[in-house]
C-alpha cells in the first residue's frame, strides 16, 4: 500500500487494484479510513474528527491528482505523489 503523501501524522495511501468505488486510505496514530474521491463519503473511519476535517478538505483540493493516482494504481503502475496539507 504506497504512501502518496503525508500530513500532521496522516498517511494517505492506495491498494493497488482496489474494489469500486474509486477512494483512497487515510491513516492517523492506529486509526483509519476509507474516503470516497468523487464525492468526498466517509466509511469505515475510526480517526479523530480533527484529522478527518484535514483529511477531507485535501481531498477536495486534490480530488483531480486522487482520481488520476486511482486509475494508476489500478492498472498497477507507480503513484504520484501529491503535495500535504499546509
Amino acid at each position: 500500500m504506497p504512501a502518496i503523501s503525508r500530513f500532521y501524522g496522516i498517511v494517505i495511501s492506495f491498494y493497488f487494484n482496489d474494489h469500486n468505488p474509486p477512494h483512497f486510505h487515510a491513516q492517523y496514530a492506529g486509526s483509519n479510513a476509507e474516503i470516497n474521491i468523487l464525492d468526498g463519503t466517509v466509511r469505515n473511519s475510526s480517526l479523530p474528527k480533527r484529522q478527518l476535517k484535514m483529511v477531507l478538505a485535501w481531498a477536495e483540493i486534490h480530488r483531480d491528482e486522487l482520481m488520476e493516482n486511482w486509475e494508476l494504481a489500478r492498472a498497477g503502475k507507480d503513484l504520484n505523489p501529491i503535495p500535504p496539507l499546509r
